[in-house]
């Protein structure tokens, strides 16, 4: 499976709100942080906790790839992001960094 492949499927799960799914294609280590700044949600575990709190708050909240990029070992996705049907969507380019086949960390500008 690529690596765009990986990240694209992390984001079917994200939008099926599947956060054991998520983080089983990340390392144990993997990390989730704004681009270049600080880490908001650190390990698999982590990811995992921070993720269900999110859904559990936002029950509609969804992602779309407007692009996709793969080269070496980072991805990156142009996205639109709905947190609920009232709200406005924002975009997000999010930046997968991969150790193997595995993400290791995922940075978001916004």
């Amino acid at each position: 499976m690529s690596k765009l492949s990986t990240a694209e499927q992390m984001i079917a799960h994200y939008n099926a709100q599947d956060a054991d799914a998520y983080v089983a294609l990340m390392t144990d280590d993997a990390a989730e942080a704004g681009y270049r700044g600080a880490v908001v949600r650190d390990g698999r575990e982590g990811v995992r906790s921070g993720l269900k709190a999110m859904f559990a708050q936002f029950p509609e909240n969804r992602a779309e790839i407007l692009k996709g990029y793969e080269l070496g070992d980072y991805v990156m996705l142009h996205e639109k992001v709905w947190r609920s049907n009232d709200a406005e969507p924002f975009e997000v380019m999010s930046i997968y960094s991969f150790e193997g086949d595995k993400v290791s960390r995922v940075e978001f500008v916004r």
